[in-house]
């Protein structure tokens, strides 16, 4: 009887122990990642999360791009004309001209008994010579700009580049017979030693600025203003535009810029 009990106890006594090492295998089982790891997949943000800007802050904007048609990504080379030599400010016009848009600039100029620098292109010139004629006769200057605005001009060969200056001044002297066209300025500012050798050649001074409100890129007249004024200093040359595109904006600057320009360092034509 008691050999009995105790079998039966010892069987108990396995079958427990049998139990025991299956629960512990069951709980070792199962996913080891912490809860908070991401998903699969998933790539953890370089960049740590903004702080929250206070409330009225503005984000602040971006630089505004210096790139486009009047610009450079290479150093200018030497000869350029950048500045009037004195104290006064010079007006530059550049890509007409155009039916619409020189009128009421000259109309502003009169207004303002100022002068100003035309940068005509050929093409226009040929379209429109009766406004070439009026820039001569209000008192202006002509400035050659290529036959039809061709920023690779200056990468050419010589030839073909003198051939397209040549060919843009003969247009403006059609019109107005016998015009002086002292100045020659690179579109888009691409200039080269080749471009500038050669409008040399022809009796041209490579004309540059050092002012640029980008009004090419049709920003509101009070932005434009607001860059002519803060990029003007003494013997600046400003660059504008009364073709090319609707110049409204830029027609709408003139009379508050010229203004500024004037009261500050006078208006000059370029010598």
């Amino acid at each position: 009887m008691t050999s009995r009990v105790l079998a039966a106890a010892g069987a108990a006594l396995m079958l427990l122990l049998a139990g025991c090492g299956e629960a512990t295998q069951v709980r070792s089982v199962g996913p080891t990642a912490p809860v908070s790891s991401p998903p699969a997949g998933a790539t953890p943000s370089a960049d740590p999360p903004e702080s929250p800007r206070p409330s009225g802050v503005p984000r602040p904007s971006p630089s505004p791009s210096k790139t486009g048609p009047k610009s450079t990504r290479t150093p200018l080379p030497p000869g350029l004309r950048r500045s009037t030599g004195t104290r006064g400010v010079a007006l530059t016009f550049d890509d007409g001209p155009d039916p619409v848009w020189t009128p009421k600039v000259l109309e502003q100029l009169r207004r303002h008994r100022v002068t100003a620098t035309f940068c005509v292109v050929g093409t226009r010139v040929r379209k429109h010579p009766g406004l070439v004629a009026r820039i001569v006769r209000e008192g202006h200057q002509l400035c050659n700009h290529s036959w039809h605005h061709d920023v690779g001009l200056g990468g050419r060969p010589r030839a073909e580049i003198r051939a397209d200056l040549d060919r843009t001044t003969r247009a403006i002297r059609a019109a107005v017979p016998g015009a002086k066209v002292p100045f020659y300025r690179q579109p888009g500012g691409r200039w080269t030693p080749e471009v500038v050798a050669v409008a040399r050649d022809l009796g041209m001074t490579p004309l540059h600025w050092n002012v640029d409100p980008q009004d090419w890129a049709k920003p509101t007249a009070t932005t434009i203003m607001a860059r002519v004024k803060d990029a003007t200093r003494p013997g600046s040359v400003v660059l504008l535009h009364d073709g090319g595109g609707n110049r409204a904006a830029t027609v709408a600057a003139c009379s508050g810029l010229i203004a500024d320009i004037k009261r500050r360092y006078g208006v000059t034509r370029l010598r």
